[in-house]
């Protein structure tokens, strides 16, 4: 059992080896003068969190649609819970945790409007013109879609945050971003190698905060219900020690204790497991670290029941029937926005009309635009209303 550690690790023995130091960041692609009261990481963040981007994501939606209710999570409230997780995990464990928040902030930024359904629409309507990779995009928005300096576009982020923002990447999109940037961040999907320890976190604590968070807003839509949750292992051990600590517990403060302490459990497992591998592995370096598997990890028994968990919450809501209706008209709008803007880009915003590719720049729109505002445009192009 997990006994905790102290919070204050990294400051009674200094960093460990294997964390990433911002003074030894591989830096920026285009230089920079140091920052006088910042670390490099901690710049990183502060770019992110004021960037255009990361404002849009409030109005773009995980599973429900962003009319569908004020209080089911979006991007914005998503990044946050990721964030405050992996930030904690982090503080035990002894790595940087400005950068695991900057990762952790960022690594959405280049989501489409409408959840997974907007993407997997995006991707089919770009099959034949590179496809979109929301990984790649939100790199892509780091990189050259955010306009904020006069000297360069993008954010100029550091080397660590953007190989963290790229989680996933096709060989082939790998492979032009490797010839664009020898060397850089698409190099380890080439040689299948992982990220940094604080990157690999930050992909941990994605699948954490979703799946928790997807069984609250679940329950919270009528789509699951407690009932059914009772079956999956994960859960169910702590709603039962929820019940016997306290057995006046019901509803939704029931569930709310019960994804509380689930969501400690995993955290704990991770800090766990991932101690015990490092001891293994013995890292004296951040290069060390890159090897063929993950070194930051779920503990066997914890692994298989998280992915009892996932699996429940893909077949019970994610393929819900009123998911699947919400998921199809939100693939159409962007199936129409997408042959609406090609037919005549005069239609979108005139830099976007403008540039030199012009399939790409339909992508890059799409992809940058709220739920709300791609609803408005499909109004405003078909003269038909999307939701009632």
């Amino acid at each position: 059992m997990w006994q905790g550690l102290e919070t204050d690790f990294v400051h009674k023995i200094g960093r460990p080896p294997y964390a990433c130091d911002p003074a030894r960041s591989r830096g920026r692609r285009h230089a920079e003068a140091a920052a006088p009261t910042r670390t490099e990481y901690q710049r990183d963040r502060d770019r992110i969190v004021h960037s255009t981007a990361f404002r849009r994501l409030v109005y773009k939606t995980q599973v429900f649609l962003n009319h569908e209710g004020d209080l089911f999570r979006t991007r914005l409230t998503h990044s946050l819970e990721v964030a405050q997780l992996a930030r904690s995990i982090a503080r035990t464990l002894g790595l940087d945790e400005d950068l695991v928040e900057a990762i952790a902030l960022a690594h959405d930024l280049g989501h489409t409007p409408f959840g997974h359904a907007g993407q997997d629409a995006l991707n089919a309507c770009m099959e034949d013109h590179g496809g979109f990779e929301h990984n790649l995009q939100s790199l892509r928005v780091v990189d050259q879609l955010e306009e904020r300096y006069p000297a360069f576009d993008g954010l100029n982020l550091t080397f660590e945050t953007r190989e963290g923002i790229l989680k996933h990447c096709s060989r082939a999109n790998a492979e032009k971003l490797d010839a664009a940037e020898p060397g850089g961040v698409a190099r380890r999907f080439l040689e299948h190698t992982q990220p940094s320890l604080e990157a690999q976190l930050c992909n941990l604590a994605d699948e954490i905060a979703y799946n928790a968070h997807d069984i609250d807003d679940g329950v919270r839509s009528g789509l699951i219900t407690l009932e059914q949750l009772q079956e999956i292992t994960l859960f169910d051990a702590w709603r039962v020690q929820s019940l016997a600590e306290y057995p006046q517990l019901r509803g939704r403060r029931l569930l709310y204790e019960s994804i509380r302490r689930m969501l400690s459990a995993q955290v704990y497992d991770v800090i766990d497991a991932t101690s015990a591998t490092l001891q293994v592995a013995h890292p004296s370096s951040v290069d060390e670290v890159r090897l063929d598997a993950p070194l930051v990890r779920f503990g066997d028994t914890m692994r298989q029941s998280s992915g009892e968990l996932k699996r429940f919450l893909f077949q019970n809501l994610y393929r819900h029937p009123q998911v699947a209706e919400t998921t199809a008209k939100a693939q159409q709008v962007v199936r129409e926005l997408f042959a609406a803007y090609c037919a005549d880009p005069a239609q979108m915003q005139a830099d976007f009309a403008a540039r030199r590719d012009p399939f790409r720049s339909v992508s890059d729109y799409i992809a940058g635009m709220t739920d709300r505002f791609a609803a408005h445009e499909y109004e405003r192009l078909t003269g038909r209303r999307l939701f009632s």
